[in-house]
This record gives structure tokens, sequence and C-alpha cells, in this order.
């Protein structure tokens, strides 16, 4: 009999619905985009985008603190030379009398630019916003706002731009923390690679010799205190009879042990994992970083008088996220929005400053909270080793 044909279509290859593709796609893109590149071209990108963001909703707005300002400023000039008319139209006129006027009208102008001062007002006369929120400046105000450091030398003065503050903040803050718990942690593995294969001279056998004689002599001492435990505890229970063959395991074991402690650290083959930084070196590295940066911006600020002292308080507190903001980067950030201004080297050299700084400070935090956790359980270990030989 001959067999009949199938007249079935043969299977063809299983096709995902397109929506299962999306799916897996933006999975892809946001497992990316939180990965240590990723997270670092986000927070930038997120950065830039304020920018864009508050110099559309701040820059050419009226601002009318700074109108006030520069209304006050010709009022009290008028009342000025109203006071001289006045004393100059007697034949005697007599310096007491126009400096007691005089005095009395510039008290109330200064008392009235102090108040103008905390509402705002930064001494110039950009009543449009266009200086203070040029690129540069809303750049370096929307870094300040997700890494919650806050000069306050600028903020937004319109309602659109007070509500975008608060969402910005919102989404940004954790974005941020997020960097930092990121980057934090693959500095310090790598530091501590570092560390190990470099300050520790691993490869030189002559440190990694005494090192590991001080480790064996350690641990030596320790199955020694548990050797004599053991004899006492033996003698206390049999005092007529001493097993032989337990003290022979004993000493066996130990010689064992001690052996394989000086193998190991002879050779070198120990986990990088394991290895702590010590809290000084840490302590250096944020001293050092400082300083450097305060080298740098004592230079570039010598303009607005910046000292070395100036400049390195500048970094602390910027770094410490305190930002008072008695002290901000000159006048070259807040440009005029020109390309030049924009892409300056020194205000490149400002935001990554602290975006790097920020993330170092993490990972010192880091390095120092596994040497201080570390430092506990030795500490722990060696009481417990106390109480056992007593």
């Amino acid at each position: 009999m001959e067999r009949r044909r199938s007249t079935r279509r043969p299977n063809r290859r299983y096709r995902r619905p397109w929506l299962k593709k999306c799916k897996e796609y933006i999975r892809t893109f946001i497992a990316f985009m939180f990965s240590n590149v990723g997270i670092i071209g986000l927070v930038i990108g997120y950065t830039i985008a304020g920018a864009f963001i508050f110099q559309f909703l701040e820059s050419g707005k009226f601002i009318e603190v700074h109108y006030n300002a520069i209304k006050n400023r010709t009022l009290y000039a008028q009342k000025l030379w109203n006071i001289s008319m006045k004393l100059n139209r007697g034949v005697d006129l007599r310096e007491k009398d126009f400096r007691e006027a005089v005095t009395v009208e510039l008290l109330a102008f200064q008392e009235n630019f102090v108040n103008l001062t905390r509402k705002g007002f930064d001494g110039t006369d950009d009543t449009d916003g266009k200086k203070s929120w040029s690129f540069a400046g809303a750049f370096l105000f929307s870094l300040t706002v997700i890494t919650t450091i806050g000069y306050g030398n600028i903020w937004p003065h319109t309602p659109n731009g007070k509500i975008a503050s608060i969402i910005y903040a919102i989404i940004g803050m954790p974005l941020f923390l997020l960097y930092l718990s990121n980057i934090g942690d693959v500095m310090a593995r790598s530091f501590k690679w570092i560390y190990a294969n470099l300050c520790l001279c691993r490869w030189c056998p002559g440190v990694a010799k005494r090192r590991a004689e001080r480790r064996m002599r350690r641990d030596q001492k320790m199955m020694n205190a548990d050797y004599d435990s053991e004899s006492k505890s033996d003698k206390s229970s049999s005092s007529n009879s001493v097993d032989i063959n337990m003290e022979l395991d004993v000493l066996n074991r130990r010689e064992s042990v001690i052996s394989d402690v000086l193998t190991n650290y002879t050779e070198g083959s120990y986990d990088v994992e394991n290895v702590t930084v010590p809290i000084t070196v840490c302590l250096m590295i944020m001293v050092g970083y400082i300083c450097g940066g305060a080298i740098l911006f004592c230079q570039w600020e010598q303009d607005s008088g910046w000292s070395f002292l100036d400049a390195s308080y500048f970094c602390f507190i910027s770094l410490s996220t305190i930002g008072f903001g008695d002290f901000v980067p000159g006048d070259k950030i807040f440009g005029g929005g020109k390309i030049e201004e924009i892409l300056e080297l020194k205000f490149v050299f400002c935001s990554m400053y602290l975006m790097l700084g920020m993330a170092l400070i993490a990972m010192c935090f880091n390095l120092m909270q596994e040497e201080v956790i570390h430092k506990i359980r030795s500490t722990i270990r060696t009481v417990k080793y106390i109480f056992r030989c007593r």
C-alpha cells in the first residue's frame, strides 16, 4: 500500500511575538543602564538634561528681586542728591550735618540690600537670568541638586522652575546614590587589588617570607594554647595515666596546620577579597585628593582671592555635601552662554572633580568599614583566646 502523503505543512520556526521582543530589549537596556558603565552615562545625561530644562524654564524670565535692587539703588542715589542740594542752599555747609543725614540714608540702604540679598539678589543687574542661567550655571545647579550639595548661589525663581526642581531632585538623588554605591564598590575592589599586589609586595620574597613567619608564629602560639588546654583537660580527667595516642594526634595536627600556613603564605596564595586596607591609607587618599583639588582651584581662582586654605575648605565642604555656598567657583562658570565658556576646561574639571571625588569618598568609607569590621572581629577572637587560656 502506498503511504498517503501528509497534507500538513511543515512546522515553521516559532516566532516570538513582537511584544515579547520589545520586553526583552527593554529589560536588556535597563540592565545595561544600571550597570557600572551605564550608570555613569545615565547620571551625566540626566545632569545635562536638567541643565537644558532649567535653562529653558529660568533663562529670559523676569527676576523681580534684581529689578527691585536696581530700583532701590536709583532711589537712594536720588535721596543723597536731594540731601546735598538741600544742605547747599544754606550759606554755611557744615560737614557734621551732611555726615549725619547721609549716614541715616546709607544705613537704610544697607539694611534694604541685605534683605534683597537674602531673597536672591547676587549683586548683578541680570534681571532676565541670562547670565546666571547659562548652560554652565544650569549644569552646576543640576549637579548640586542631585548631589545634595546645594550651594545656594542660584535657585529657581519661577513657579515652573520650583516644581521642576522638586521632581528633578526626587528622581536624581536616588540615581546619584546608586551611582555612588556601584562606582564606590568597583573602585574599592580595584584599589584592594592594587594594594594587595603592590603595596603588600606580594611578589617580593623577603617581605612575603617575613609576613609568613609572623603569621606562622601567631598560629603556632594559638596551637600551643590549644594543645596545653587539651593536655590539662586530659590530666585532670586521668591523673594516673596519659593517653599517648591522643597527644601524638594533637601534635601531628598542629604541625600539619603550621606547615600549611607556611606553604600558603610563602607562595602568596591568599585571597585578595580578604585583604583589608588600613584606615591611615584611606585618610591619606582623601587628604591627598582634597589638597590636589585645592592647589588647582587656588591657581584658577586667583582673581577671586582664594587662598590655599579657602580652596581646601571649598573642596572639603563640597565633597562632604555640606555646601555652605560661601565659596563657589567663580565668574568663568557663570558666563554668557558662549561656546568657549560652555566647553571651558575649568568648568569640566569642576564637575568631574565633584563626581569623581564623591565616588572616591564612598570608596574610602567602604574600605574603612571593612577595616573596622576586621579589627572588631580580631579583637573578639583575641578576647576569646585570652579567656580560653585562663
